[in-house]
């Protein structure tokens, strides 16, 4: 095989890749690239909508001192972030029991509790519960768990 060949194959190679990476169902080259470059727009648009995200929760943290909540419903549940600067022992309790009276399923969860308090939660309702359930109702719920823990605290 000569090096014109073996380039040409690795550049195929890349390109391959490059498409899986991206989703793309291009077949030339400078469509696969131009997915590419959407793609990557796309993810810094998302990058940039979670750091805002982020700055406003630890904004209205700042402010209010308690835990700020953001909640967004989803296709079939709800995204549910909590963020404060501090430690706050007991709370994720606090909140796990919320989802439970408001019967919410925990479907995905990542938390840390040791400088700060954060909790990111998908969540569904359970089998048999109604539907009237809203974003804003969750979020009132979990409100008033952390001013409920807060006054414990």
């Amino acid at each position: 095989m000569s090096s014109r060949d073996r380039k040409k194959a690795a550049l195929y190679e890349k390109l391959e890749q490059l498409r899986s990476a991206t989703n793309s169902t291009a077949v030339n080259r400078a469509s696969i690239v131009v997915d590419a470059s959407r793609y990557i727009q796309e993810l810094k648009e998302r990058v940039d909508k979670l750091n805002q995200d982020i700055a406003t929760l630890q904004s209205s943290s700042h402010q209010n001192s308690l835990p700020a909540v953001k909640v967004e419903t989803l296709e079939k549940g709800f995204l549910i972030n909590v963020f404060s600067e501090r430690n706050c022992p007991g709370l994720l309790v606090s909140i796990l029991e919320v989802f439970e009276d408001l019967g919410l399923e925990v479907l995905d969860a990542r938390v840390s509790c040791s400088d700060t308090f954060r909790l990111q939660a998908v969540s569904d309702q359970n089998e048999g519960q109604c539907d009237s359930i809203d974003g804003q109702m969750v979020k009132q719920a979990v409100l008033q768990a952390i001013r409920t823990w807060s006054d414990d605290h």
